[in-house]
C-alpha cells in the first residue's frame, strides 16, 4: 500500500518509513520544499495547497507534522506555531482526502498524551477527559482538526504518544552528559509520573494500527511507567552512575521557561495504553531498564 506521511523527516517519521518498507509498504513523504524525488510530494500548510491529484492511489496516510513542544522557550509566538504547524496541516490533509473520489482507508494522526495535564497519579486511559490548559487545547484542536476525514467515513486513528525514548530523542540528549557525569538526579521530589515509550514500539504500533480496525485516540505508552524518581534511579543504573542529585525546578525554568518546564517535566501522567493492549499488539519493550540498555547500546 501506498502510504503518505507528513514529519516523515523527523523523530519518529525516519524509522517508520524503514519499518513501512520492510512491511511491503510504499512510504511517500509530504514535504514543503521541493520534491527530490517520485517518492515526494509538496505541500504547504501555512498556504492551504495540497493537490489532491497528487494523492491518487494513496491508502493510507500519516499525520506526524508539528513544531517540536520542547526545542523552544513558550513565547507567544512560538506557542502558536506549535499550534498552527499542527492544526493546519491535520486540517489540510483532512480536508483534502475527505474531497477525494477514491479515499484512502485510514488516517493515523499525531496526538500526544499531554491532552490529559497533570494529573498526580490518577491513572489514565483513553477515555479520560482532557485537561484545561495551553497544551491540553493544543491537542484538542490538533485532534478536532481531523474532523472531515472522520465525517467522509476514513477509519480516523489519534495517535497519543508518550515521552518517546530513542537514541536521538531530546528526552535523552538532554540527560544523558549530566548523567554519564553521575551528576544526575530526579527532577523535584520525583514523584511525577512520565509515561515513556520506545521508539521501537511507536513504530511498531503505528504499523500495526495501518490493517487493525482501530479507531479514536490510541495512547502510546508503554504499559509501564514510572516515576522520574524512578526513571534517574533506573538510567543512573544502566550507566553506571550515581543518580542521586536532585534537579531544583528552578534550574530548568530558567532555561527553557516555567511553563515548558511545568508542562512537560513536573507535570504528572500516568497513563495506560488501554487499546493497545486490548488489541493483541505486543511490546517490544514493556519495561523501562530493558529499553533503555537496548536503545542505549545503539550508535
Amino acid at each position: 500500500m501506498d502510504i503518505a506521511i507528513t514529519g516523515s523527516s523527523g523523530l519518529i517519521g525516519r524509522p517508520l518509513k524503514k519499518a513501512l518498507r520492510e512491511a511491503g509498504h510504499r512510504p511517500i513523504a509530504l514535504v514543503r520544499r521541493p520534491v527530490r524525488g517520485g517518492d515526494e510530494i509538496r505541500y504547504d500548510p501555512a498556504a492551504g495547497e495540497l493537490d489532491a491529484e497528487s494523492l491518487a492511489g494513496i491508502g493510507g496516510v500519516i499525520n506526524l507534522a508539528g513544531a517540536g513542544i520542547g526545542d523552544k522557550r513558550w513565547t507567544a509566538s512560538y506557542k502558536k506555531l506549535i499550534l498552527d504547524s499542527r492544526v493546519d496541516t491535520t486540517a489540510l490533509v483532512a480536508s483534502t482526502i475527505a474531497a477525494m473520489d477514491d479515499k484512502p482507508s485510514v488516517f493515523l494522526s499525531g496526538s500526544a498524551i499531554g491532552v490529559y495535564g497533570d494529573r498526580g497519579d490518577t491513572l489514565l486511559t483513553e477515555d479520560s477527559p482532557p485537561a484545561s490548559s495551553f497544551f491540553p487545547d493544543v491537542v484538542r484542536r490538533w485532534e478536532a482538526a481531523a474532523q472531515p476525514a472522520i465525517d467522509a467515513g476514513i477509519r480516523t486513528t489519534f495517535l497519543r504518544t508518550g515521552i518517546v525514548l530513542s537514541p536521538h530523542s531530546e528526552t535523552l540528549r538532554r540527560m544523558m552528559p549530566f548523567f554519564k557525569l553521575g551528576i544526575g538526579g530526579k527532577f523535584g521530589s520525583g514523584g511525577q509520573y512520565w509515561s515513556w515509550v520506545s521508539i521501537d514500539d511507536v513504530v511498531a504500533a503505528i504499523v500495526f494500527l495501518l490493517d487493525s480496525d482501530i479507531t479514536g485516540p490510541v495512547n502510546l505508552t508503554a504499559p509501564n511507567p514510572v516515576t522520574n524518581a524512578e526513571f534517574a534511579k533506573t538510567l543512573g543504573r544502566v550507566l553506571s552512575r550515581p543518580a542521586i542529585i536532585p534537579v531544583p525546578k528552578f534550574g530548568p525554568a530558567l532555561l527553557y521557561g516555567s511553563e515548558l518546564i511545568e508542562s512537560l517535566v513536573f507535570a504528572s501522567a500516568r497513563v495506560r495504553p488501554t487499546v493497545l493492549m486490548g488489541s493483541g499488539y505486543r511490546f517490544q519493550h514493556p519495561e523501562l531498564e530493558v529499553a533503555l540498555r537496548d536503545l542505549l547500546d545503539r550508535p
